[in-house]
């Protein structure tokens, strides 16, 4: 998938790398982040791990402080929301789009696939679920026939903290029902029925986020009032 093409460059590959480090929890929130270490374990100059840094912080996954380095940024709520509300515009649309140009054997992929992360997540294998749900989500998604879309979603992705709920078993379980009720969605053919199916996927994964914050785990910002 063009989502998953290898990244060119040494920085680029820094930058995915310490992506999956925090995500996977081996990096954790808070950690300071240092560069001679880093530069050590990814056989490199500074230079390219501190272009990362500048990345990485214009995602608001890690950030610098003068006299003191770079960490791991705590999790900003206010950011979550505004990334969960663009991911339910662009990944609803992107589903509808989807749904009409699959085929019948896309569907039987897809199906594969969910059964590769139940099976992942009873094996507990947290980062395999991880890689397993993007696969997933961007199987259908760099099928929407809008290669900029999928591009789009895929940069809302690098800042949602997929860290947070790592291992949680109950977010797994219910993840795992929402994943085969989006695919039935999708073999029906039905577009509404596939964006219901994403959004309350989205929604249900955000409120867990939140509650697991310490935030209002029943409110959905994308459905308040308009004012």
């Amino acid at each position: 998938m063009r989502s998953q093409q290898p990244l060119g460059t040494k920085r680029d590959q820094i930058v995915d790398d310490l992506r999956q480090l925090i995500f996977s929890g081996e990096i954790r929130r808070g950690e300071r982040l240092r560069q001679d270490a880093l530069a050590e374990r990814f056989q490199t100059s500074i230079t390219p791990v501190r272009e990362a840094f500048r990345i990485l912080e214009s995602d608001g996954l890690v950030i610098s402080e003068p006299h003191r380095g770079v960490r791991v940024a705590a999790v900003d709520l206010a950011r979550v929301e505004t990334i969960y509300v663009l991911r339910r515009l662009a990944e609803t649309y992107a589903m509808r789009r989807a749904t009409v140009r699959v085929s019948a054997l896309d569907m039987r992929t897809a199906e594969a696939l969910v059964a590769d992360m139940e099976r992942a997540g009873s094996a507990h294998d947290s980062e395999q679920v991880r890689r397993l749900n993007r696969t997933f989500h961007f199987f259908f998604y760099d099928r929407c026939g809008m290669p900029g879309l999928a591009d789009h979603i895929a940069s809302l992705w690098t800042s949602f903290p997929w860290d947070v709920l790592l291992g949680s078993p109950e977010r797994l379980r219910a993840s795992g029902e929402e994943h085969r009720e989006i695919v039935r969605a999708v073999r029906s053919g039905d577009p509404d029925a596939a964006a219901a199916a994403i959004e309350n996927h989205l929604r249900e994964g955000f409120l867990a986020v939140t509650a697991h914050l310490g935030g209002d785990e029943t409110t959905d910002p994308f459905d308040d009032d308009l004012v």
